[in-house]
């Protein structure tokens, strides 16, 4: 689902929807006035760039932050912090799973920095999930 907001909505409006549960769980785009800056959810950027480079047959994202909340490496009232990520890619063929591993970090690096957590690897090829 995208969330349309538009430039006009006041900054108090704004702060209610972010801290929503309901909008926590959508992507959504911001209109600005020279064209569509779009924010989504770190899930979906996540998303959009292991599809991206892996070109996967398989990927599946689930955000289970709520499971770390008020852990030592979760600041406040953080919110998609800690992933689990399946990724299946013949992009991974010939590589160890150390490699596969380092590949998706590399990628995520950005998300690293700027609040993503932690991170559960599942990365496999189509040959090990039984696929041709």
């Amino acid at each position: 689902m995208i969330m349309v907001v538009p430039d006009s909505v006041c900054m108090i409006h704004r702060k209610i929807l972010e801290e929503s549960m309901w909008f926590k769980q959508v992507s959504f785009r911001v209109m600005g006035s020279r064209g569509v800056n779009i924010l989504l959810s770190r899930g979906s950027r996540i998303n959009q760039k292991l599809q991206s480079a892996f070109e996967a047959s398989v990927l599946e994202i689930e955000d289970v932050s709520y499971q770390h909340a008020g852990h030592a490496g979760v600041k406040g009232d953080a919110n998609e912090t800690h992933f689990n990520v399946k990724i299946v890619s013949s992009k991974f063929q010939g590589h160890s799973l150390v490699k596969r591993h380092r590949m998706v970090y590399d990628l995520l690096s950005e998300e690293l920095q700027s609040g993503l957590h932690a991170l559960s690897i599942v990365a496999k090829t189509p040959n090990e999930v039984g696929g041709s």
